[in-house]
């Protein structure tokens, strides 16, 4: 097991006997993203896997969160944003701006990419460096600013 499902795991059986019900929700919701993945594919999930699973869930929290907020339901928007918190504890540390940008000139440097056609090359060396570190639509937005697009 990986050592991010066995920490899920574990906080599940705290929340359990904590009885913390809304935390117990979210930590079954995302344990049972991660066991319908491992069903997809017929394979035990990696960390870098786990985590990959963990964003969708946050980018389908946020979007929700934005279409609850725009309608005024606060109340279905306050338990989006209650999810993407706990969602968000099991997310590695994110990157700053800095080193972002850093990662992003090396990515450039490293692929010598030039134009907008070259994205893709970009993108595909920055992923296994960024995953569940920053959000892909904001960097696939600081590419294109650096190529050029």
């Amino acid at each position: 097991m990986s050592t991010l499902k066995a920490r899920i795991t574990e906080d599940m059986k705290t929340a359990m006997r904590g009885q913390d019900k809304p935390r117990l929700g979210v930590i079954r919701l995302m344990l049972a993203a991660i066991k319908q993945q491992e069903v997809d594919t017929r394979t035990e999930l990696d960390d870098s896997t786990i985590l990959a699973v963990l964003e969708k869930m946050l980018k389908q929290r946020r979007e929700s969160l934005r279409q609850y907020t725009d309608a005024g339901r606060l109340d279905l928007a306050n338990q989006e944003q209650f999810e993407i918190g706990i969602i968000q504890d099991y997310m590695p540390q994110a990157l700053a701006a800095d080193e972002l940008d850093a990662l992003i000139q090396q990515g450039i440097a490293e692929t010598g990419a030039t134009t907008m056609r070259d994205m893709g090359k970009v993108m595909n060396w920055l992923k296994p460096q960024v995953q569940g570190r920053t959000d892909m639509g904001q960097l696939s937005g600081l590419i294109k600013a650096k190529l050029g697009g």
